[in-house]
């Protein structure tokens, strides 16, 4: 995995987390035959995990009640990571969380 190879091993399940809840909104609400998932390390320590479908809506975290079985994924993104968003593509849109690990010696 990226993380390990970059020394980030520490981020790895928070990682995973956020990989499934992006994936998962993708795949329900795109309705696309094709998602990309990237990672990239914009820093030492930083990484951005984001992925691509091709619908132009932006997702919208809502308010979910004790009683709802879903709905919660953005927040639950929004909670774990450093900061997150979405980015307007031609073809369709990236959304993306941030996390920061430690710094090694």
């Amino acid at each position: 995995m990226a993380l390990a190879a970059w020394r980030l091993e520490e981020l790895a399940e928070v990682a995973a987390l956020i990989v499934s809840e992006l994936v998962t909104n993708a795949v329900k609400h795109a309705r696309s035959n094709s998602i990309r998932l990237t990672i990239t390390r914009p820093e030492a320590v930083r990484v951005r995990i984001g992925v691509v479908d091709k619908s132009k809506k932006r997702p919208v975290p809502r308010k979910s009640s004790a009683e709802d079985e879903g709905g919660r994924g953005l927040a639950l993104v929004e909670a774990l990571a450093e900061d997150w968003g979405t980015d307007p593509l031609p073809w369709g849109k990236r959304v993306w969380a941030e996390l920061h690990g430690k710094e090694h010696e």
